[in-house]
């Protein structure tokens, strides 16, 4: 079902590109976060890898098993050798061939191989992790650049009413002007008003036009498809701040952050290693099992004196070898000291990286909560701000043209309007990142707590 709709998406993105180059394709958030998911290098890599210790932690588990092996060997000795068959040293040709199978069975190693399957197993559970942050990273970046486009392209709306409504009184001061109710110097004003309002649309187009591109590069789409984004739907009462209790989010993030469940089971893959390396210090007893068989002959021995292949290999020469060997490290170098101070140092920066990320979670936590209350805030005051600006414009252009107030008054007034409508804009969608933000930071982020289109 997730690569039907994700197929669909880039149907419809490849159609609108063959098709119609000058028609935009909508392009929704949560279709924006499902292509990024599906595309994005860094998380395709990492998920790559995770099949890397998946590999790992199999063959750790299957090194504890006995290991089986089948050799053989046929040749032909030309000169002295010794004949089994004959117990005598001939000259001359001799064929042989030999063939076995081979067990050795671990009894005893020190627990090596019990703490590296244990080191392999948290290596695994460190890389599986590491994806799903990578994957909540990629929803955060998308998202934020999702809403800076939508931001931007609010502005350019706001750009181009302004400049609707400047080119109105252009037309308006005309008439006037013409009409000798306002001075010559009034529409020399304006004409500048206006040509700085076409200025501002230009530029809010081009800041639009990159933002698109940025997103597209991290949606890895193709340059020459066209998009627009749409605005999703949201209401104030989402955010809740009942469900964000101070105390409690330090908890939330100390249980859910895979940052820090990643670097917690590295600390535990460390602390095995540890093990498995002081491991070497200790006697290694095994268990071996033998079973084998050859042959050989004289070339030139008439067959009426020699044994055949079947009776040799199949018979006579079958043999049987088992028993238990033991190897006891005394000097080899200092090796196996060496590999134990490394995997000591490798656990205890481990675990200074495991105190680390503790606290910087704890402190973005509550950054994260408290830049939600106030984008929440800010939004609640740009909107009052934003009513009252509008009130005022639409007092001044009556004041204006009852002649009761300047026309610097009047552009004063536009500019004010002009700019609480961008930062109310602004804070929208600040509010709406901040949101995801907290949810990023608590390490619950997930393509459900998307809004909605």
């Amino acid at each position: 079902m997730k690569m039907r709709t994700l197929f669909g998406i880039l149907l419809s993105f490849l159609a609108s590109a063959v098709y119609a180059q000058d028609t935009l394709q909508f392009l929704h958030l949560s279709d924006a976060v499902t292509i990024a998911l599906e595309n994005n290098i860094s998380l395709r890599q990492e998920s790559n890898r995770l099949d890397i210790f998946q590999s790992d932690k199999s063959s750790s588990y299957a090194q504890m098993a006995p290991t089986v092996a089948i050799t053989g060997n046929y040749g032909r000795n030309d000169g002295n050798s010794f004949n089994q068959q004959e117990g005598r040293v001939v000259n001359g040709q001799l064929d042989f061939m030999n063939g076995s199978v081979n067990m050795n069975m671990p009894l005893f190693n020190g627990f090596n191989r019990l703490k590296q399957t244990k080191q392999a197993s948290s290596a695994l559970e460190s890389q599986a992790h590491l994806v799903t942050r990578t994957r909540q990273q990629v929803i955060r970046d998308v998202s934020n650049q999702y809403l800076r486009c939508l931001l931007d392209k609010q502005l350019v709306l706001i750009a181009q009413e302004n400049l609707v409504n400047q080119q109105e009184v252009y037309r308006q001061m005309s008439e006037l002007v013409n009409a000798g109710s306002r001075a010559e110097v009034d529409l020399v004003n304006q004409r500048y008003q206006l040509k700085n309002s076409e200025l501002n649309v230009l530029q809010a187009e081009i800041k639009l036009r990159n933002s698109k591109a940025t997103l597209s590069q991290l949606l890895q789409l193709d340059p020459s498809l066209t998009f627009d984004v749409v605005d999703p739907t949201w209401e104030l009462s989402d955010f809740a701040f009942e469900k964000y209790q101070r105390d409690s989010l330090y908890e939330i993030a100390l249980e859910q952050r895979r940052d820090l469940l990643q670097v917690r089971a590295s600390e535990e893959s460390a602390r095995y290693g540890l093990g498995a390396q002081r491991g070497r210090y200790y006697p290694q007893l095994s268990a071996f099992f033998n079973y084998g068989s050859a042959f050989n002959q004289i070339v030139g021995t008439p067959d009426s004196v020699s044994r055949d292949f079947n009776q040799q290999f199949f018979n006579d020469n079958r043999y049987n070898t088992y028993g238990l060997a033991i190897s006891i490290p005394i000097f080899q170098g200092l090796q196996n000291r060496n590999q134990v101070v490394r995997a000591r140092v490798n656990y205890q920066n481990a675990q200074l990286e495991t105190r680390q990320l503790e606290n910087t979670a704890k402190l973005e936590v509550l950054n994260a909560h408290q830049n939600l209350q106030d984008a929440l805030t800010n939004f609640e005051v740009t909107q009052v701000q934003l009513e009252a600006a509008e009130l005022n414009l639409q007092l001044q252009e009556e004041r204006y043209r009852l002649q009761a107030s300047s026309f610097v008054e009047y552009t004063q007034a536009n500019a004010d309007y002009v700019a609480a409508k961008g930062a109310h804009a602004q804070a929208k969608y600040v509010l709406l990142f901040q949101d995801i933000l907290l949810q990023f930071t608590l390490g619950t982020l997930d393509t459900d707590d998307i809004p909605a289109n």
